[in-house]
């Protein structure tokens, strides 16, 4: 153990360990959840500093992982890579992000004496727990994917987790390092002037760049001078190759920077990866979707030449990777092959629209949307008329809605011009409306299923009660 920890801490470490681990047996063993939570509460209620005295000791340190969209994915490819380079990995693999879900994956991995069998911690971070992870775990690494406005209820406006994340930033020493999009105006004005080493990366969409900003964009104003900002290219919402006119302040040039996006569908994506000023580029193929998981595929990436990980390693692990819980995670179900898409906010949903509704051909993938308003979801709805939902009018695929707000997203999708023939209400019930749905789709064929974070769990759980699929923890 550290040494400034006296004989009361090590007693009161172990007790939060023991109790993490009875609590996730039980849960496991009586079928009631993964244990990915409430064992981390429990362990932080017994020992407040468990989480900084067990990460303490790993030899490579902490590296966060945090944004708005893309967090779970990025901090699992870059565990992956990691693990393919012989680096032992701690990860909150789950997707639990809030400091009870650290401290679970945490206490899982650890001995009661609160060693890791790990080199490495990955942490994905929520918005609202970002501050405190990173004042917990010191980390030599965070990685910051992009922020847009998600659950007002829960974070308020942009400049509201700015002002959060701020002077955490600002804290960090010289002998840590960001990896920061550039692309996104918000991220760049908040680690500017850091003590911190800062590392850009971003990407060049090519063909796939949007043509205007999106209605639903948040960072269209100069961070320094208020100006409207102007776009040379522009490639997910307000993502791209910004400036001010006004005080000349712009996009900086990025050390990593993805191009030659090839998209192939609901299946995967190529990319090269240009590393500045030195490294060859890296070709990558991912079995991940979008443009916007090319951004996850860069920082990843950047993240892990950081890292010191060689090209072998980055390049096997990106073929290896599969989507993690409910990002576009493909599973087969009665013959039929579903895609899982987690959808929170109005750009993500955008993003997952405009892969699955290319103009001018339209929806052509039959697609479930599945709508709750519990808390982890946010109980304030109303960001799905920010959703570009129009984009649907177009093409003949059927539209099922479902969970406890789908008829207020069947009404979304009326005044968005989708023809009624198409639409299909299935009530709250999502057991039953999945099964209806996929029942309806050809043998053979493939439908993409859409919902927030709990109706997603509740779509999870009834694929792997029926053993369709591992449990999200067990994969």
């Amino acid at each position: 153990m550290p040494n400034r920890m006296g004989p009361m801490h090590v007693v009161r470490l172990t007790g939060a360990l023991l109790a993490a681990r009875a609590i996730s047996s039980a849960l496991r063993i009586s079928g009631r959840g993964g244990g990915t939570a409430s064992p981390g509460l429990a362990a932080l209620r017994i020992d407040p500093q468990m989480v900084r005295n067990v990460t303490a000791q790993l030899p490579d340190g902490v590296v966060v992982v945090a944004g708005t969209n893309g967090k779970t994915t990025t901090s699992r490819l870059l565990a992956q890579m990691l693990e393919t380079n012989g680096t032992r990995v701690v990860h909150n693999r789950s997707g639990s992000n809030l400091m009870r879900g650290v401290a679970s994956a945490l206490a899982e991995s650890a001995s009661l004496a609160g060693r890791l069998n790990a080199d490495i911690a990955v942490i994905e971070a929520d918005e609202a727990a970002f501050s405190e992870i990173v004042t917990m775990t010191a980390p030599r690494l965070v990685v910051l994917t992009n922020l847009f406005r998600d659950q007002l209820d829960r974070y308020g406006e942009l400049d509201a987790i700015g002002r959060r994340w701020k002077p955490v930033l600002a804290s960090l020493p010289a002998s840590s390092t960001v990896v920061v999009n550039a692309d996104d105006p918000t991220l760049v004005a908040l680690t500017d002037e850091l003590d911190a080493r800062r590392i850009c990366f971003g990407i060049d969409p090519g063909l796939h760049a949007l043509t205007s900003l999106p209605h639903a964009a948040d960072a269209a104003v100069c961070r320094r001078c208020e100006g409207v900002l102007e776009y040379d290219v522009l490639s997910v919402s307000h993502l791209g190759k910004w400036k001010c006119p006004l005080c000349v302040w712009s996009r900086p040039e990025p050390e990593f920077e993805a191009t030659g996006i090839v998209l192939h569908g609901l299946e995967r994506l190529e990319l090269t990866v240009n590393r500045k000023p030195a490294g060859d580029p890296l070709g990558l193929s991912v079995a991940l979707p979008g443009l916007y998981n090319a951004y996850n595929v860069t920082a990843a990436t950047a993240s892990a030449t950081v890292l010191g990980v060689v090209d072998d390693a980055i390049e096997r692990a990106a073929e290896a990777f599969t989507a993690p819980f409910g990002r576009v995670e493909r599973i087969p179900i009665l013959g039929r092959t579903v895609t899982l898409g987690l959808v929170k906010n109005p750009v993500g949903f955008n993003e997952m629209l405009r892969m699955l509704a290319p103009a001018p051909s339209g929806l052509t993938i039959p697609t479930m949307i599945a709508i709750n308003d519990l808390d982890a979801d946010g109980r304030d709805v109303s960001w799905l008329w920010d959703v570009d939902f129009e984009l649907l009018a177009l093409g003949t695929a059927p539209i099922v809605t479902a969970g406890i707000r789908g008829a207020d997203m069947a009404n979304r999708l009326k005044y968005a011009g989708v023809p009624q023939d198409r639409l299909m209400p299935l009530g709250e019930q999502l057991r039953e409306a999945l099964f209806a749905f996929v029942e309806q789709l050809e043998p053979g064929s493939e439908g993409c299923v859409l919902t927030t974070y709990t109706a997603m769990l509740d779509v999870r759980k009834v694929i792997s009660d029926d053993g369709l699929a591992k449990a999200f923890w067990e994969q």
